[in-house]
């Protein structure tokens, strides 16, 4: 017996199985032809695959072209067989049609053999008994005449009595076999045929089928006319009426009761709206302030050429009554004499009542004095009386900054108009003026202080004044401000009032009940006016620094001049320009008193103009140079209104 066989050990599995590892991993040195035998096989391999390959797409796109074609063809005869089976179809159908005709035409044929078999018998029939009538008649007359004849001669006198009888007979008879047998027919007109082009438009009466009998064709309508048929003509109201009339009766007899009653309630709604509509269209001068609606103001704004931007701008206001205003600063404007507000003044006064902060472009002597001058009476009358060291040494409560000690003179006696009656002090801090004078005058309290900016700016850099409760701020004419260089002096005074009672800048600056919380109180917001002439980037640049949502007042049309100014100019030269202001001063077209400037300071200018103002025989003649003339004019403008010639060495001659 063979020895059994026993199973491989698992040591020697692993062994052989390292063993083939290793001798793998070993690298077998092959020759130079091994190399390229193996090589040129793979290269063998590769370009059989790719013939393989190119053999596939081939067979491809050979079975591709032909399904195409064979589709193709597949689409051509399906297409002939249509066509065919179309052409096929038309045949049948167009000898439908020839069968159809030639069916009509015999049908045609046998009515029209049919219709003259029916007349040719009854042409027959009526002839037949036409004769036979003639006939009988014949034999009557014959039976007749020989009947006389046998009657004898006596009897001729009464044969015409009897001719005429027997013609009376013959008559009626004749009528009864009419009216029952029927006499001969009235040859019928011939029709129009279908091939004929000529049309017939004779119709007989006996053709007309429409009957009487409905109500609709009985009443016919007419139109409604005035003086219809005669000389007067047409009147188109009267015609209206009666339309109107005509149409109210016809539709009063159609009406239910239910739709009366529905149309009376629509007409009733109708004279309500008309009437609600011509009530609101009244002017806005003729309603009341509870009566003004959107469209009111927006008219009430263009009237006065009123412009706004900003969100949740107030009202304007039409007259001083309605403006909000406490009794005693009413009684002070109607005692000044403010009788009717500007402008400016019926939308800016609102929006400073309400603490907001305000940009106002208006032309000037447009009344902008007023128009922060009055919210900031308010404003301060609602504070307490500045008493003791303490409250005089925190300074006022308000500061008005204008660019010229002329215009900051201006404001002053505007103020005390107002300030006096309501006991709110004033004080000027300008340039010309002794600083420890105006010092001495701080320093006993104020509520409002007008100064220019450099003066304002000295007097605090030497503790003169203090800003701590200041919280009203307002800049009159700040473009000339930015434009006579101020801007720095005028950062630099902002920057002394505290910055803790400041409005928040979002969309509750915008809010009246935010911004009205603490009005009376000290703990107020601080509220930034500027008022201006023309809105240029560097007003727009301080307004962002210093203003919080501020609301944007136009007064007129931006950008452009007053119109209440008229502008003349004459192109004229050198040599010519002293005869032609003679010739205007001397056609006393422009009344006193008269400005004149020139371009050039001369010594002789005064010696060459005084002779000319001699001419005229005026009584007062002023003299300044620029400088002078800015600086006095505040000074001696009521002299002016006295005098005939206010003169002054600037830049060009203007009237």
């Amino acid at each position: 017996m063979d020895a059994k066989r026993e199973p491989f050990a698992i040591e020697e599995l692993i062994a052989k199985k390292k063993e083939l590892e290793e001798a793998d991993a070993k690298p077998k040195f092959l020759s130079r032809a091994e190399r390229e035998a193996i090589a040129m096989k793979k290269r063998e391999e590769q370009v059989a695959k790719q013939r393989e390959l190119q053999k596939e797409l081939l067979e491809k796109r050979k079975n591709f072209l032909q399904d195409g074609k064979r589709s193709e063809r597949d689409r051509d005869k399906d297409r002939r067989d249509r066509e065919r089976e179309r052409e096929r179809e038309r045949d049948r159908e167009r000898e439908r049609d020839r069968e159809r005709d030639r069916e009509k035409e015999r049908d045609k044929d046998r009515d029209r053999e049919r219709r003259r078999s029916r007349s040719r018998d009854r042409n027959a029939n009526e002839s037949r008994r036409s004769r036979s009538r003639e006939r009988r008649s014949r034999s009557r007359e014959r039976r007749s005449r020989s009947r006389d004849r046998e009657r004898g001669r006596d009897r001729g006198a009464e044969k015409g009595d009897e001719k005429d009888e027997t013609r009376d007979a013959d008559k009626m008879n004749e009528a009864i076999r009419q009216r029952y047998l029927g006499g001969q027919r009235e040859k019928r007109k011939r029709g129009r045929r279908l091939h004929e082009r000529k049309f017939i438009f004779d119709w007989d009466a006996g053709e007309d089928t429409s009957v009487d009998y409905n109500k609709l064709y009985q009443d016919r309508h007419e139109v409604q006319f005035f003086g219809r048929g005669s000389i007067a003509g047409m009147d188109v109201n009267a015609q209206k009426k009666q339309k109107s009339e005509f149409y109210a009766q016809l539709m009063a007899k159609r009406r239910t009761k239910e739709e009366k009653q529905q149309e009376a309630l629509r007409l009733e709604g109708v004279k309500k709206k008309a009437k609600k509509e011509a009530f609101d269209t009244r002017h806005w001068t003729q309603k009341t302030l509870e009566e003004m609606q959107e469209r009111d103001w927006r008219i009430f704004r263009e009237d006065f050429n009123i412009s706004i931007k900003g969100g949740r701008v107030p009202k304007p206001f039409r007259n001083w009554e309605e403006a909000g205003l406490p009794k005693e600063v009413l009684d002070v404007i109607v005692k000044v004499g403010y009788t009717e507000p500007t402008p400016i003044q019926r939308q800016a006064i609102p929006i400073g009542l309400q603490n907001r902060d305000i940009i106002g472009v208006a032309e000037t002597g447009s009344g902008k004095t007023a128009a922060f001058l009055i919210p900031l009476l308010v404003w301060i009358t609602s504070l307490p009386k500045i008493h003791g060291n303490e409250d005089q040494d925190s300074g006022p409560y308000a500061i008005i900054m204008a660019p010229t000690r002329e215009l900051a003179l201006q404001i002053e006696e505007e103020t005390v108009k107002f300030g006096q009656l309501l006991g709110i002090r004033t004080v000027s801090v300008i340039g010309g003026a002794s600083r420890e004078e105006q010092g001495l005058k701080l320093r006993l309290g104020v509520e409002v202080v007008i100064a220019t900016p450099g003066r304002l700016l000295d007097v605090l850099e030497n503790r003169y004044l203090s800003l701590d409760q200041c919280s009203y701020v307002i800049l009159d004419e700040a473009d000339r401000m930015l434009d006579m260089g101020f801007e720095p002096e005028v950062q630099k005074v902002l920057e002394y009032i505290p910055v803790t009672n400041l409005k928040p800048d979002t969309e509750e600056a915008e809010k009246e009940e935010s911004i009205m919380e603490n009005f009376y109180s000290k703990k107020k917001y601080r509220q930034t006016v500027m008022f201006t002439a023309t809105m240029g980037p560097a007003i727009e640049r301080l307004a962002r620094a210093y203003l919080r949502r501020p609301a944007v007042v136009y007064i007129g049309s931006v950008g452009r001049p007053t119109e209440r100014v008229e502008q003349i100019v004459y192109m004229v030269g050198e040599e010519r320009k002293r005869k032609k202001l003679v010739e205007l001063l001397s056609s006393e077209a422009f009344d006193p008193p008269i400005i004149i400037f020139v371009n050039q300071k001369k010594v002789s200018a005064s010696v060459q103009l005084y002779p000319l103002f001699q001419i005229f025989l005026y009584s007062f003649c002023l003299i300044l140079s620029a400088f002078q003339f800015r600086f006095y004019f505040a000074f001696y403008i009521r002299f002016v209104y006295t005098c005939s010639f206010f003169y002054s060495q600037s830049l060009s001659i203007i009237c």
